[in-house]
C-alpha cells in the first residue's frame, strides 16, 4: 500500500512565501502546525472566481507537502464563508469554449478533491452564509463548526443548475443521508446552524461571532494535534477511504495495514 503516513514535507517558511502570492486567499499559521487558509473577497461575500478556483486548487497541492498537522478554513471579514460563484463573473465563463470551460471545471474540482485528501484533519470555520461552490469548499473540510448565524444552501436549481458541482451531491448525500439531501437540493432552502447540527451538515455551534469563530476553530485543532501525528494521519486516511468502498472486508484490510504502520511509528 501506499506509504501515505511519509508525506514528504517542505519547510514551513517556503510553503508561507510561496501560498503568500496568491490574490484570492490567505494564509497564515495561529499555532505551530495549524494553518490557516482564508477565503478573502469579503467585499464580495468571499465568492468564488475563476482565478480563485485555481488558487484553491494551488493550495491543495501546496498544503500537501507542507509540515502541518490541521488546516483551518475560513472566509475574512467574519461575515460570510462562501457565497459561491460571483455572478459578476457568469460573463467570463459565458465567453468560453467547451475545451476552456472543461478545463475550468476540471481545475475547481481537483481543489475540492485536494483538500479533502489532505493527510491531516481539516476545519471549516463557518460565519454566516455557505452557498453554493462555498457548500462545496465546506463539505471538504473534515469537520465544521458555525456560529449561530451561519447558514447552509444548496441553492443551485434556484439558477436553473444541479447540485453535482465539485462534489457537492457525493459529500452531502453521506453526510445527511440521500433522502435529507434530495429534500435541501430539489427545494433550494436554506438550513440555519441549529438545523444543521441536528442533522449532521455541521458538528457543532460555537457561541461566538465572526471572525471569532476561527479562535474556537484554533481550539478545537489543538485538542487534535495533542495526540500523535501518525495516528491522526493514520485515522483520517481510514475514514476517508472507508468512505469510498462499499466492502466490510475492504474497510478492514484498510484498516488493519494502516494500524501495522502507525504501530511501527510507537
Amino acid at each position: 500500500m501506499p506509504d501515505w503516513n511519509r508525506v514528504a514535507t517542505r519547510p514551513m517558511a517556503d510553503v508561507v512565501a510561496e501560498l503568500g502570492q496568491a490574490k484570492t486567499l490567505l494564509f497564515t499559521e495561529p499555532r505551530p502546525g495549524v494553518g490557516l487558509m482564508t477565503v478573502n473577497r469579503p467585499d464580495r461575500g468571499n465568492s468564488q472566481t475563476v482565478e480563485m478556483f485555481g488558487e484553491i486548487a494551488w493550495y491543495a497541492h501546496v498544503l500537501r507537502k507542507a509540515p502541518l498537522r490541521a488546516l483551518i478554513i475560513t472566509g475574512a471579514g467574519g461575515a460570510t464563508f462562501c457565497t459561491g460563484f460571483d455572478l459578476q463573473e457568469v460573463e467570463v465563463i459565458a465567453r468560453m469554449t467547451i475545451p476552456e470551460f472543461n478545463e475550468l471545471v476540471d481545475t475547481a474540482s481537483a481543489g475540492t478533491a485536494g483538500l479533502r485528501s489532505l493527510p491531516y484533519p481539516v476545519i471549516a470555520a463557518i460565519s454566516g452564509p455557505v452557498a453554493g461552490g462555498g457548500l462545496s469548499l465546506a463539505l471538504s473540510a473534515d469537520i465544521r463548526l458555525t456560529t449561530p448565524t451561519a447558514s447552509f444552501s444548496a441553492g443551485f436549481v434556484r439558477v436553473g443548475l444541479s447540485i453535482g458541482e465539485l462534489g457537492a451531491s457525493w459529500h452531502l448525500s453521506r453526510v445527511i443521508g440521500p433522502a435529507r439531501a434530495a429534500e435541501i437540493s430539489f427545494t433550494g432552502r436554506t438550513v440555519k446552524a441549529d438545523e444543521a447540527v441536528r442533522i449532521g451538515l455541521a458538528n457543532r455551534i460555537a457561541p461566538v461571532d465572526g471572525e471569532q469563530i476561527v479562535a474556537a476553530a484554533v481550539e478545537l485543532a489543538e485538542q487534535i494535534v495533542a495526540h500523535g501525528a501518525e495516528g491522526i494521519r493514520a485515522t483520517k486516511n481510514s475514514l476517508i477511504r472507508s468512505a469510498e468502498i462499499d466492502s466490510f472486508i475492504a474497510a478492514l484490510e484498510l484498516e488493519n495495514r494502516s494500524q501495522v504502520v502507525c504501530r511501527t511509528t510507537l
